[in-house]
């Protein structure tokens, strides 16, 4: 069903092209006075595998595609450890599609709930043109947009569905940095488990 909050639309968008134009358009969203650039995807718009994750950092306001900063390039390893190649069987987009300006200007802040709420519709329509078989959610940011819930280390790893298709909460690859344990019950260990878990779940429903 179409998202009825949907800014200045009043059906579906024909295509992924018509939902990325529309974000490039945007004029009224919440931080379109921030100052900050539009960001919205980066990989292979054909793949059935989408990640979906939660704001632009600095890097990525820079260079204007997600994940490209350094925990982007630790989610690379991830994907990567799941013989998933970054750049053909992954489609990576965002929750939020500006970077939220920090109270200096300079630095960056967890997107609100309002901005959550009016970018939503489109992570919907995006999930509704790349139509993958699996989805997997970055962090809290992300899980509050799709899933409408919080608490990532209570949701990771955990299959739910999301209009239809198979969805799990991963840990946000800046986090892993931030605990570079790898002992057993680690967050590293974890995400291990869950890429793991991720790529059977893939081969199974692309068998």
């Amino acid at each position: 069903m179409f998202p009825s909050n949907l800014p200045n639309a009043s059906k579906q968008f024909s295509s992924l092209d018509d939902v990325l134009n529309a974000l490039k358009g945007m004029k009224d969203d919440p931080l379109a006075n921030a100052g900050t650039n539009i960001v919205i995807s980066r990989g292979n718009p054909g793949a059935k595998l989408l990640l979906i994750g939660e704001a632009p950092g600095p890097q990525e306001n820079i260079q204007g595609k997600p994940f490209v900063g350094p925990a982007g390039q630790l989610l690379d390893k991830i994907l990567k450890a799941g013989s998933f190649d970054p750049d053909r069987d992954v489609y990576i987009t965002n929750s939020v599609f500006r970077m939220p300006p920090g109270e200096d200007g300079k630095s960056f802040r967890k997107p609100n709930d309002q901005e959550i709420d009016y970018y939503r519709p489109f992570v919907f329509e995006i999930i509704r043109s790349i139509d993958p078989l699996v989805i997997l959610l970055t962090g809290n940011v992300a899980c509050q947009s799709v899933l409408k819930k919080t608490g990532i280390t209570s949701l990771r790893g955990q299959w739910t569905q999301v209009e239809g298709h198979w969805s799990m909460p991963i840990f946000h690859p800046s986090y892993l940095l931030r605990n570079q344990s790898r002992e057993p019950g680690s967050p590293k260990s974890m995400m291990w488990d869950d890429i793991r878990e991720i790529r059977r779940k893939y081969d199974e429903l692309r068998s």
